[in-house]
């Protein structure tokens, strides 16, 4: 899967993709095919970092 390389973009199509369709990073990471660390860290560089309650990246 093609996703974004790009931080801000990736950012919104990951919370859009969990607000779409995925109950969990987890979840998205897992049908993505995404390494969730990588993922994790790469929006780290943007100040954003995943929170579980609201299922999206902050």
């Amino acid at each position: 899967m093609n996703i974004p390389q790009d931080p801000v973009m990736l950012l919104s199509y990951i919370n859009t993709q969990l607000r779409d369709f995925y109950h969990s990073l987890e979840e998205l990471c897992s049908a993505l095919d995404i390494n969730q660390e990588d993922l994790i860290q790469k929006l780290k560089i943007i100040q954003y970092e995943y929170d579980p309650n609201q299922n999206q990246f902050k």
